[in-house]
């Protein structure tokens, strides 16, 4: 089966720039694609300061619904929103003040991964932390999931009038694999942290993924990927009432299921029903007490609103659209002018019918 590839270097123009992430790029393209994925072929996508993070969402989001073994090489900078103190790639456009809205939050690498099995996914991170940012981490270790396996370095601050580094651990990564030679995981890592100046100085990552021979995400992962899409949902509603038997109906437990089963819906075609169940999810999450920033209510909503826009019936969406235009006006999101989008397309459908 191909594999996929998504390399993604990103940094901030000018003063607050603490990587030259997109420096590493020619590197990393001059490797063999299947030699990145480690499989006999691969599809490469490649992102070089990317200014919106709803784009990379959109890339990567594809690149996990891809069915073969995905590999994502991420080189750039965290920085933390002032508001949550949540950790953010920094993207092209983003300035300490301007985080939230213009940078990558980290936890959406976890939410597009998680339904991939364990073993499938693997990530290999060069990043480099501001000042606020290293605070946090060096309590908190970067959560990317429990699926992906990760490996790399996170560098601390450098000194106020240094210039901006270089991508060392990266560079080293595509200098070993531009050999044409992919030796296992954990040995490619640690030749590559051998390579790298400064390396002992930062937080280092290396952990695979814990293989579990009963995992329920696996069983409903392969369920998807050999087109039994009501099978998958079958699995994942047994789990859901498991879940609200044990621990209730607004549980963590019981809330995760019902987000896999709004996937799931998905990735079989029925966006309307995956906008319900979004919906509902969110409703559950906001009458939990949780604040409307809060990320899960956020990307609840937000998941809600995409897979509105996908919907062709319009009674549908119609119906679906006034419920998620009440929400709307509780958790507006990060985008702006997503509640006027709503409005506007629930006029457009009206005229539509009066017509």
């Amino acid at each position: 089966m191909p594999g996929t590839v998504l390399l993604l270097a990103a940094s901030p123009v000018g003063r607050g720039r603490l990587v030259d992430a997109a420096a590493v790029l020619p590197v990393l393209a001059a490797v063999d694609p299947a030699v990145l994925a480690g499989t006999d072929t691969a599809n490469v996508v490649e992102l070089a300061d990317p200014l919106d993070p709803q784009a990379v969402l959109t890339r990567l989001r594809a690149a996990a619904s891809a069915p073969g073994p995905l590999t994502v090489y991420v080189t750039g900078q965290l920085q933390l929103d002032r508001r949550q103190r949540l950790p953010h790639l920094a993207l092209a456009r983003t300035t300490p003040a301007t985080v939230r809205y213009t940078a990558f939050p980290w936890h959406w690498f976890r939410e597009e991964l998680r339904l991939r099995a364990p073993g499938a996914t693997t990530l290999f991170l060069d990043l480099h932390a501001d000042p606020e940012a290293w605070d946090l981490l060096r309590a908190n270790p970067l959560d990317t999931g429990r699926t992906a396996a990760v490996y790399g370095r996170i560098a601390p601050p450098p000194g106020r009038r240094a210039t901006p580094a270089a991508p060392a651990y990266m560079k080293a990564l595509a200098t070993l694999l531009r050999s044409g030679h992919r030796p296992p995981l954990g040995q490619l890592h640690e030749l590559a942290l051998a390579r790298t100046e400064g390396a002992s100085a930062g937080l280092v990552l290396a952990a695979a993924p814990p293989r579990t021979a009963n995992d329920p995400h696996a069983a409903i992962t392969a369920a998807v990927q050999a087109g039994r899409h009501s099978h998958a949902d079958h699995l994942a509603a047994q789990w859901e009432q498991a879940a609200v038997r044990a621990h209730g109906p607004g549980s963590e437990e019981a809330l995760h299921w019902a987000e896999v089963r709004a996937d799931l819906a998905m990735f079989a075609g029925d966006p309307a029903r995956s906008c319900r169940t979004w919906l509902t999810v969110a409703a559950a999450r906001l009458a939990a007490g949780q604040p409307a920033d809060t990320p899960a209510v956020e990307a609840a909503v937000d998941r809600a609103h995409h897979q509105w826009s996908e919907i062709t019936e319009p009674a549908r969406a119609r119906e679906l659209g006034s419920a998620l235009a009440d929400l709307r006006t509780r958790v507006p999101g990060r985008r702006a002018g997503a509640l006027e989008h709503v409005r506007r397309e629930l006029r457009r459908l009206e005229l539509q019918t009066q017509s």
